[in-house]
C-alpha cells in the first residue's frame, strides 16, 4: 500500500496561483503514474493531470491544461501541482493518487491521499 498526503491548498484570488505537493510513502515501487483530482460539492470527481512516475509523460484534462502543470521529485518521492490563473470553479477538495497503470480513469487508482481544500474567490 501507498500512503500519500496531500498539501499546499487554502485560498487564492481569481487570476492567482497555489502549488499542491503530495508526498508518498510505502510501497512507492509499485507505482506507476501519479494523478490529481478534485471533487466540487456535489459534482462527480474530476481527473485533472496525471505523470508517469519514472519517465515524467504527462497528461491533462482539458478543462486545466495551460493553467496547471504536474511535476514529481523522485529523490523526495513527491508530486506536486502548479494551479496558475485560477479560477472560482477550481474551488474543490483536491485529491493525488497512486495508480500502478498510466491512466485518466479514477478506478485504476488504488491509494488516494486525504484531500486539500482550494477555495479561489472572485
Amino acid at each position: 500500500q501507498v500512503q500519500l498526503v496531500e498539501s499546499g491548498g487554502g485560498l487564492a484570488q481569481a487570476g492567482g496561483s497555489l502549488r499542491l505537493s503530495c508526498a508518498a510513502s510505502g510501497r512507492t515501487f509499485s507505482v506507476s503514474a501519479m494523478g490529481w483530482f478534485r471533487q466540487a460539492p456535489g459534482k462527480e470527481r474530476e481527473f485533472l493531470a496525471l505523470i508517469n512516475w519514472s519517465g515524467g509523460r504527462t497528461f491533462y484534462a482539458a478543462t486545466v491544461k495551460g493553467r496547471f502543470t504536474i511535476s514529481r521529485d523522485n529523490a523526495k518521492n513527491t508530486v506536486y501541482l502548479q494551479m496558475n490563473s485560477l479560477k472560482s470553479e477550481d474551488t474543490a477538495v483536491y485529491y493525488c493518487a497512486a495508480a500502478q497503470m498510466y491512466s485518466s480513469s479514477p478506478v485504476e487508482y488504488d491509494s488516494w491521499g486525504q484531500g486539500t481544500q482550494v477555495t479561489v474567490s472572485s
